[in-house]
């Protein structure tokens, strides 16, 4: 935990020199983080300028109803990595998780990263925040929402980390009986980033501040608050088993021939064409894999809902479009046949990437 206050006088690069970090280390590390926001190439030198004379951030972490599996997900990256020069290099003034003070100390921390970086500081929160009973959850003897409350009011923006504070996650689920409601929902006059996920990628919560501190601003949302570099695309739509969807091609059990060949899972519940997040691209446990390349369907725990939204395991609705492709596949003999098969493919597949599109703000607007 950096020292409160004095964070803020040096700057990312400076910090990062004082660590060891060479000039060509330094520009390398500005053309991940280009390449972590889905930006081309060529705006490492702009980030690289930028970050030469950005001050470390004060952040506030806040943890309300929560399982801390979102700190377990960051903390848990390996090494090196983007998300340890960030967070080596930001000030993280208050996490009564990660901290060593605690008591009236934790507290005081708190206080004092507010009052000297007013108007300046980021609030990061996992959790939602129980609004049936202040009692349900409290820290030091203050509820979760007077806290968050009063930690917001002098911040430069929140970052709402899993599902739970995005969303209201686990907690939420029916008959929600503590009563909890995402950070947005409370959250009205400050900008908010969405970082769902249960729990979220560790180099999408650390992408938005690496943008936070290149650009001075947050990064461009989806209709959820979700940062579009990130969330932008569909699992289905980044998915390596979507050839297999195209042709028609599921696994009915977990382990039938389907499944061992690594054909779609649609049947088995995933909920990928429903789900967006860049988990199939970024991958977890040091890129080695994720859900669906170990072989189960996707949850969809990036979105409102996930936990009530008709099973983990029952499958969607298939379009009999789907159900009448995988036919002529299986009956394409010859060349004739194959022609006409192949001419059916083609139309099919554009109707199915047109109806797993993601929907973006102006399609949402023209449908209003």
């Amino acid at each position: 935990m950096a020292e409160t206050g004095k964070g803020m006088e040096k700057t990312l690069v400076q910090s990062l020199r004082e660590s060891g970090v060479s000039r060509r280390g330094f520009l390398k590390f500005c053309t991940a983080t280009a390449s972590m926001m889905a930006l081309p190439p060529n705006m490492a030198p702009a980030i690289a300028q930028a970050l030469e004379k950005a001050r470390r951030p004060s952040v506030i972490w806040l943890s309300f109803q929560e399982c801390t599996g979102c700190t377990e997900s960051l903390t848990r990256s390996h090494s090196p990595t983007v998300e340890n020069l960030i967070f080596e290099h930001i000030s993280l003034d208050y996490h009564h998780t990660l901290q060593a003070a605690a008591g009236e100390g934790a507290e005081a921390a708190r206080e004092a990263a507010m009052a000297e970086n007013e108007g300046q500081y980021i609030v990061v929160v996992d959790g939602s925040i129980p609004l049936g009973n202040p009692g349900y959850s409290t820290i030091a003897g203050i509820s979760n929402l007077q806290m968050l409350e009063e930690t917001v009011a002098g911040a430069a923006a929140v970052v709402a980390v899993g599902t739970c504070a995005a969303f209201g996650g686990l907690p939420h689920a029916k008959p929600n009986p503590t009563g909890a409601v995402s950070v947005s929902e409370i959250v009205k006059d400050k900008p908010v980033v969405n970082v769902s996920g249960c729990p979220p990628i560790p180099t999408v919560i650390t992408g938005v501040l690496a943008h936070f501190l290149t650009f001075g601003s947050l990064p461009e949302l989806d209709a959820l608050g979700r940062p579009m570099a990130f969330f932008g695309k569909s699992i289905h739509d980044r998915c390596y088993r979507r050839p297999f969807y195209d042709k028609g091609l599921y696994a009915e059990t977990f382990d039938d021939e389907g499944a061992r060949k690594g054909w779609c899972l649609y049947r088995l519940g995933c909920k990928g064409p429903m789900a967006y997040n860049a988990c199939a691209t970024a991958k977890w446990n040091r890129g080695t894999s994720w859900p669906v390349e170990s072989g189960h369907g996707c949850l969809g725990c990036s979105e409102p809902d996930f936990w009530d939204a008709g099973g983990f395991y029952n499958a969607l609705s298939i379009p009999d479009s789907d159900i009448t492709r995988q036919a002529v596949y299986v009956a394409g003999a010859g060349i004739a046949l194959g022609a006409v098969a192949g001419a059916v493919n083609r139309s099919k597949q554009a109707r199915a990437r047109e109806e797993h599109e993601p929907v973006t703000i102006d399609d949402l607007d023209k449908r209003s």
